[in-house]
């Protein structure tokens, strides 16, 4: 089912981003979740990940606004929360990113058609997917995700911005797909020495494709708390990071700031449960809205870690939920009196 999105198409758009265009995130949710088992598991998780960290309501917000830096101020964002800046790098952390360049050629051409093949989203997705699987000889569930964050960017950007983009990707690691699931749910040994240590200790990933973006966390520690052992410089990377104060962005450590947020590649469920502090934050946020006891969505300084993690940095922070709610009720109430 199609949800009318925040801004209606103009008659003079082509007919893709039209099409596109008619899809908010809440039909986008459904369009994600029909296609999950499509999906291979090493992208399983980063594809909804992904859609978290770069929601069509607040893009529609700014949009939308007189005066965006006032917004900008009011909803705090800090960060790189702008898609057209970020169009060939922002998936890095899918293992389809990999397949960028074949991905984002066979998007481009597909929105030049003269008319959408499908009304259902989730098939196109799929359409599109299977056509570059043939073309590459691979496992098709390897370029669902990775198609899905194409239209979704093409969507946010414009055919025109989506097309120019370069289209070059980041250095990524050669393992396996099956290799990296497997290295996400394995816990560091612990050796003969545990008898000795007080606590166990486990390695949280936060960039798979650097072998040095890892640091040590002790069983039971918050996230944020053994991210600030690692006094490595961090700054470059993120401008939001402290320095000596690791490589997720902190500020307050009490959930008052949504700086820390992150996605969980691998091992949420060796994570503790999310408290009622923390799931009301997150919402507020606007960053998920869910009752699941150990989501994909996570406040750093609120969980606590039971085992060996993946997570991915969220490239922005801000507070938005209670806004874009607002927003969309308003524009709504006005659809419905015209």
């Amino acid at each position: 089912m199609n949800h009318q999105g925040t801004a209606m198409s103009s008659n003079s758009e082509p007919l893709f981003e039209a099409f596109l265009n008619r899809h908010d995130d809440e039909a986008w949710r459904e369009a994600i979740a029909t296609l999950q088992p499509a999906i291979h598991e090493v992208d399983r998780s980063a594809t909804p990940i992904w859609f978290y960290f770069y929601p069509l309501a607040l893009l529609r917000a700014l949009q939308q606004a007189e005066d965006i830096d006032r917004l900008v101020r009011r909803l705090q964002l800090q960060g790189n929360y702008y898609l057209k800046d970020q169009i060939d790098s922002s998936h890095a952390f899918l293992y389809g990113h990999r397949y960028w360049p074949q991905v984002k050629a066979a998007v481009t051409e597909y929105a030049a058609t003269a008319r959408p093949a499908s009304l259902d989203l989730a098939a196109q997705i799929r359409e599109v997917a299977a056509s570059i699987a043939r073309r590459l000889n691979l496992d098709e569930s390897l370029l669902v995700g990775i198609t899905a964050v194409a239209f979704m960017t093409l969507q946010q950007v414009g055919a025109a911005a989506f097309k120019a983009a370069p289209g070059q990707i980041s250095k990524v690691h050669n393992k396996l797909p099956g290799q990296v699931v497997r290295e996400r749910g394995r816990d560091d040994r612990q050796g003969l020495l545990v008898l000795f240590k007080p606590d166990k200790q486990f390695t949280v990933t936060f960039d798979e494709n650097d072998p040095q973006a890892k640091f040590k966390i002790i069983n039971s520690q918050h996230l944020t708390t053994a991210s600030a052992n690692d006094k490595r410089d961090h700054t470059k990377r993120d401008a939001r990071c402290m320095l000596e104060e690791g490589p997720i962005p902190v500020e307050c450590r009490s959930a008052s700031c949504g700086t820390c947020w992150i996605g969980v590649l691998g091992g949420r469920e060796k994570l503790s449960e999310v408290a009622a502090l923390e799931s009301g934050r997150i919402k507020e946020f606007g960053y998920i809205d869910t009752d699941e006891p150990q989501p994909l969505i996570r406040l750093a300084c609120q969980a606590q870690a039971f085992g060996a993690l993946s997570i991915v940095i969220a490239p922005w922070n801000g507070v938005f939920g209670n806004y874009v709610r607002g927003h969309r009720s308003a524009l709504e109430a006005m659809q419905s009196d015209s």
